[in-house]
């Protein structure tokens, strides 16, 4: 009987899901009245809420969320983006190919995919569109691009994969660090296939000198890319303390370095873009209005605006923490475990639960996707011989291709939300970058030691949470 009625609570709560209702409050109604039924104690779920928020981890990930916001906001995004096309440009497709470059770099930063989708979507895809390239394909690139958000450190949703799983969360960050590169290289391969064969884009010659002042103009973002991934490769400071020390950088920069850099360029261009001085071809791609940073008295907004995405991700990991405890009672561990054991063998069983993640990532944001099924998956995973950091990359990058796949592709409704095309019509676009990432995906299950290596490699010995 009790099964009986759990499950109509589960269709119950699946078709509010479907009719647009917030999946904190699906997933709470699911979890009080599953608590109802198996006569679980109420007021476990009140204790068990502040105990789920109640980690030091967990601060990296409102600091990172804030990170993402000053590094678009100082302009840093934009450089990096300049630094991206000055490398690429030369090749056929190379500003979609940037664009793609230009997202890992973000990536590198900010630990969001939307983020990423936004602040780079918002900068590029004027300019590709401007520059002979289809504007759905401009869009789907910047949404596919979005994807490493998630996967290159720092990453918002490792953390949360970390705590779930009280898993090292500097060792996830170095693990996703490779496959993250990998991704991107993927997706700018397929990118050159598709505008090699349809002509699209506009080439500029290679320059050294362009190259140099790109990175120079870009000096602030690669010291702030550096200072995360050195301090954390080497154990200085933990995650947490990375997230702190990044979004301090960031907003010195955003509130000193930029104002001041954007009067005096290297190159005495004065008020006008450093990338745009030096790009000297038949079309200047790069010269745009200058981000003007943000000033002390614009702060607050910014971070009230961080802060309410914050608000919407801390109630969603603490009421997850509650559905594992229920789910466990339940024996949904056992009944996975029961089911793939059928499949026998260390790769069905690998392939199986790569399966079941990219299947969840279709319908559910990377976040439940991560509450609902690592806690279910990973200890299978780790029963059959699979690294646990091996495993966490091969579920958050299966993870992060379901951005860009219907019905949910939230990456593709970020993209549509900014360039105003529908996105059914990104979806169709999207495929190249989609094929792409899923190769690099089965690339990565098959090679441990591309999440892994880092992490035995000399210097990176010991790592704090």
């Amino acid at each position: 009987m009790d099964g009986l009625l759990v499950g109509l609570i589960s269709i119950a709560v699946t078709a509010l899901f479907i009719l647009g209702v917030p999946i904190i409050l699906v997933i709470g109604f699911w979890v009080i009245g599953v608590s109802l039924v198996i006569d679980f104690t109420l007021a476990n779920i009140g204790v068990t809420l502040y105990e789920g928020l109640n980690f030091f981890g967990l601060l990296a990930l409102p600091l990172f969320i804030l990170t993402g916001d000053l590094i678009n906001g100082a302009g840093i995004a934009k450089r990096l983006s300049d630094f991206a096309y000055s490398v690429v440009g030369w090749l056929r497709g190379g500003l979609a190919m940037a664009s793609l470059g230009a997202c890992g770099l973000f990536a590198a930063i900010s630990g969001s995919n939307s983020a990423t989708t936004a602040a780079i979507g918002s900068i590029m895809h004027p300019e590709m569109v401007k520059n002979g390239y289809d504007k759905n394909f401009a869009a789907a690139t910047v949404a596919s691009g979005g994807t490493v958000g998630i996967i290159i450190p720092p990453s918002i949703i490792f953390i949360v994969y970390g705590f779930l799983l009280n898993l090292s969360i500097s060792d996830l960050f170095i693990g996703g660090l490779i496959p993250g590169i990998l991704m991107v290289i993927a997706m700018q391969l397929a990118c050159w296939i598709v505008c090699h064969l349809n002509g699209w884009g506009h080439l500029i010659s290679i320059s050294l000198t362009r190259i140099f002042r790109a990175a120079l103009g870009a000096w602030l973002g690669f010291a702030a890319i550096a200072l995360v991934i050195w301090g954390i490769y080497t154990g200085i400071f933990s995650p947490t303390e990375a997230a702190g020390i990044t979004a301090g950088f960031c907003m010195i920069a955003g509130l000193i370095c930029y104002p001041i850099y954007r009067r005096v360029n290297p190159d005495g261009t004065g008020e006008k873009d450093a990338a745009a001085a030096v790009t000297d071809d038949k079309i200047n791609l790069m010269e745009r209005a200058v981000v003007p940073g943000f000033s002390l008295q614009g702060l607050p907004n910014l971070i009230m605006r961080s802060g309410q995405i914050t608000g919407l991700l801390a109630p969603l990991i603490a009421i997850s923490v509650v559905m594992q405890q229920i789910l466990s009672l339940l024996g949904a561990k056992e009944f996975v475990e029961a089911l793939l054991a059928n499949l026998g063998g260390y790769y069905p069983i690998l392939f199986a639960c790569m399966a079941l993640v990219l299947a969840a990532g279709t319908i559910l944001e990377s976040l439940p996707n991560t509450i609902i099924l690592a806690p279910i998956l990973a200890p299978i995973a780790a029963g059959i011989g699979v690294d646990p950091i091996h495993f966490a990359v091969i579920f958050l990058v299966g993870d992060a291709i379901g951005f860009i796949t219907p019905p949910y592709g939230l990456n593709l409704y970020v993209a549509s939300g900014i360039t105003g095309i529908p996105y059914f019509r990104l979806l169709r676009y999207s495929m190249p970058y989609f094929f792409a990432l899923m190769i690099t995906w089965v690339v990565i299950a098959l090679i441990p030691e591309l999440s892994t290596f880092l992490l035995f490699h000399e210097g990176a010995g010991v790592f704090q949470q």
